[in-house]
Parts: C-alpha cells; sequence; structure tokens
C-alpha cells in the first residue's frame, strides 16, 4: 500500500504530509546545526567516502560499495568499510567482522561486503566507533561507509548518492508521505551521482548490475544462470521487482514470483514451502547470505556486480585519488 501511495499517481500521500513536514523540519534543522557548527562532526584522520542514497529502499548501494572497494585495492590502497549493520543483533559494538560473523550478528549487508571484498569491516549504530576501532587495529587509506548519506555526525571528505533508474523519487515527499530522506536539491552538494539503470539526467552517471553465473548455495556448483531454464524467484531486497525483471530479460521462465521484505530473515521452512519437487529456488546473493547455514540442493543465487563506462569509472577513482593525497598533504 504504501508503495503504491509514494509511486503512484494517487493522492493519498497528501493525508501523511503534515507528518512529513515534521520529518523534513527535524531533517533540515539536524543538517543546519551540522553545517553551522562543524566543531560537532568527528572527522577521521584519513579519508571518509560516503555511499548513500536520499530515498527509502534499495538502490544498489552495497554493490556499488563492493565495486569501489575493489577499484581502489586494484590502485594500491589499503582499503576498510564502515556500516550501522542494519538489523544485526550484535551484543557489542563497534563490531569487526571476521569469517564467523552471521547475518543475525552484523546485518546482510556488512556480511556480504565482508565475504565478496575481504577488506576489514566494522558495524556500529555510530559510523564514526566503527571507523575508530578499525583504525587501532589496521593501517588504512580510506574508509568508505555504506549508507549514512544523513548521518550528519560524521564528517565525510567525498559523497556519492545512488539513485534509482526506475523509480527515481516516487512523489518527491519526505517520509511517510513519500519515500524521500532528503529532498531532491539535496542532489547539487553531493560529489557524484550514480544511476542504477534507467536513463540518465544532467550529471549522472549510469549503472547497471550484470551477473550470468548462477551459484548453488549448497554445493557451490555454478552454472551461467539461463540453464537453470525456468525457476521459482525470491528476493527480499529494497525492490524485488528489478531482480525478477532481470531474470525474465535473461530468458528465464519464472514459476512464481515471491518479493520479502528488505533485510528479511528466513527459517529453512519458510523457504522450502516455495517450491515443489524438483523446482529450483534462485534468489538474490544478499538474500543467500542469510541462507548458507540451512541451503538445499535444489537452492541457487544470482551475484551482480556493477558496470560503468570505464571514462566514468576511471573519473570517479581519480577524484577520489585526489581526496586521498590532499588529505596525506595536510597530515603533513
Amino acid at each position: 500500500m504504501i508503495e503504491r501511495i509514494w509511486f503512484s499517481n494517487t493522492g493519498l500521500y497528501i493525508l501523511l504530509l503534515p507528518l512529513s513536514f515534521l520529518y523534513g523540519l527535524i531533517s533540515f534543522i539536524r543538517r543546519i546545526i551540522y553545517k553551522i557548527i562543524p566543531s560537532n562532526q568527528w572527522k577521521a584522520p584519513i579519508p571518509v567516502i560516503v555511499i548513500g542514497n536520499l530515498t527509502i529502499g534499495g538502490n544498489g548501494k552495497t554493490p556499488l560499495v563492493i565495486w569501489l572497494t575493489k577499484a581502489l585495492i586494484k590502485e594500491g590502497y589499503q582499503v576498510g568499510v564502515v556500516s550501522r549493520g542494519y538489523r544485526g543483533k550484535s551484543k557489542k559494538y563497534p563490531l569487526i567482522l571476521n569469517k564467523n560473523t552471521t547475518t543475525t550478528t552484523a546485518g546482510d549487508e556488512a556480511v556480504l561486503i565482508f565475504k565478496r571484498t575481504n577488506v576489514p569491516v566494522a558495524i556500529a549504530p555510530k559510523r564514526s566507533k566503527a571507523i575508530q576501532a578499525l583504525l587501532n587495529k589496521y593501517n588504512l587509506d580510506i574508509i568508505i561507509t555504506d549508507d549514512g548519506l544523513q548521518h550528519y555526525s560524521l564528517h565525510r571528505d567525498y559523497e556519492i548518492i545512488v539513485i534509482d533508474g526506475k523509480r527515481r523519487f516516487g512523489n518527491g515527499w519526505w517520509i511517510p508521505a513519500g519515500p524521500m530522506r532528503e529532498r531532491v536539491h539535496r542532489l547539487t552538494s553531493a560529489n557524484t551521482l550514480i544511476l542504477n539503470g534507467g536513463r540518465p539526467q544532467g550529471k549522472e552517471i549510469l549503472m547497471s548490475l550484470e551477473g550470468d553465473i548462477a551459484v548453488n548455495l549448497y554445493s557451490g556448483k555454478t552454472c551461467n544462470v539461463i540453464n537453470l531454464k525456468s525457476v521459482v524467484a525470491m528476493a527480499g531486497i529494497g525492490y524485488p521487482n528489478r531482480f525478477f525483471v532481470s531474470l525474465e530479460n535473461k530468458g528465464l521462465f519464472l514459476i512464481k514470483t515471491y518479493a520479502f521484505s528488505d533485510h528479511k530473515p528466513y527459517k529453512v521452512q519458510q523457504l522450502i514451502s516455495l517450491t515443489k519437487k524438483n523446482e529450483i529456488l534462485l534468489m538474490t546473493e544478499k538474500d543467500a547470505i542469510k541462507c548458507y547455514e540451512f541451503a538445499q540442493s535444489n537452492w541457487w543465487y544470482l551475484p551482480v556486480n556493477v558496470k560503468l563506462n570505464k571514462q566514468k569509472s576511471k573519473f570517479i577513482i581519480n577524484e577520489i585519488k585526489k581526496v586521498i593525497v590532499n588529505n596525506k598533504k595536510i597530515i603533513l
């Protein structure tokens, strides 16, 4: 229901406008306070790159964090990643992830980033604490934060905003009348705008999420996803339909689709019940990261990777390299 209010022409959002104005006022005041009194912000001794969005829901931030982390590693930099650890229930914070850290403890996105990049990852509701924990243990050149655009108590040296190219900003209103954490004018203060699908506008850089090799959760076996032919598809991400459409575009027949809430925890019987005998259950990697402990032989997932124009990709990396170099000059 709320999705229909946000992303269709229904006028029901008007009923929620009083709450939206209150949300917007609080958001505006918080940002102004940190701009007027920058000493309230904690500044890390190394550059901090924030990758976030203006809207509720998944826009492709985590895959971009993974891409940028790997790209900077190729340039010879030591990279650390911090996250809030959304939906994680750690008994203590900050928490530095290791190979035994579960999604129940740290959240699905943090664990996924850790497994895909093999870099130090820490979580904490207050991201400055997560950064300090990493710096106490590792010699790093740069920190990337997964989300945190509105976490203004943390100074950032470079901002990347990811935009959903299909739904963009919906009706443009603040939560709860619309999907916006901040209004569209906030785009003008970011360093780089990344568009996940769709047609770029202005200075937006187009990004796509691509992947053709499916992985079996139980055995680790891989195959071209088209060889799976017909599947039951499930997704517990911010915009499940994007995953389903991408599978159909690859030529797969979707027997049935199941859309779950973002970050949803799963139980084995719940997922077993989604398929009949011999049917394949295909999910996103973000879903799979929560299902390894009880994986079944007919469960597969499809990893995706960010693809950017080479020239635009080089531009982003060079801009961030300048930030790193300038920070070192200031320290010296």
